[in-house]
């Protein structure tokens, strides 16, 4: 049944004014769960990021190149801390050749914000290892940039800076 336009009747007897209300407050309580939604799934990535950057760093130190171009993308591009440039293939090389003595690397300090499909990840690494008969520690200072592609993050530009005091 329909009566006027002011007081619209549907089948269960509910005016529009009415059920506009209704639609309007379960929209307004249904907002609060999709910004929750949208913050897991921030802090997931978040932490997704983080463990991926320990894992990356893990690899590298045991050789895990097959781990480690899951990890890169195909334009990835490095900026090492002495201002050498490099590619995928000079990262990978560099796994595979790394035979350093490291008695710890520390990632921590970590600050990381998703953009979307796009992620900026910035940490501080602690090597500790032998140098000359004594324990060296160097500390340096990453920025690595991901990005989401189908469903995985795959790091495209990654800087590191030496930290010298």
């Amino acid at each position: 049944m329909i009566a006027d336009s002011a007081a619209t009747v549907y089948s269960g007897g509910m005016s529009v004014r009415h059920f506009n209300f209704v639609l309007f407050a379960a929209l307004l309580l249904a907002a609060p769960a999709v910004s929750a939604q949208q913050a897991r799934r921030a802090q997931s990535d978040q932490e997704i990021l983080i463990k991926l950057e320990r894992d990356w760093d893990f690899a590298f130190h045991h050789q895990d190149v097959k781990f480690i171009e899951s990890v890169l993308a195909p334009e990835f591009v490095a900026t090492y801390a002495e201002g050498q440039r490099a590619d995928r293939a000079k990262e990978l090389q560099n796994a595979k050749e790394f035979n350093q003595q490291i008695d710890s690397s520390v990632l921590d300090e970590f600050v990381v914000h998703v953009y979307g499909d796009t992620a900026v990840v910035l940490f501080t690494q602690k090597l500790t290892g032998p140098s000359k008969g004594q324990s060296l520690t160097l500390t340096f200072r990453y920025m690595d940039v991901f990005v989401l592609r189908d469903g995985r993050w795959q790091c495209v530009a990654s800087q590191s800076t030496r930290v010298t005091s």
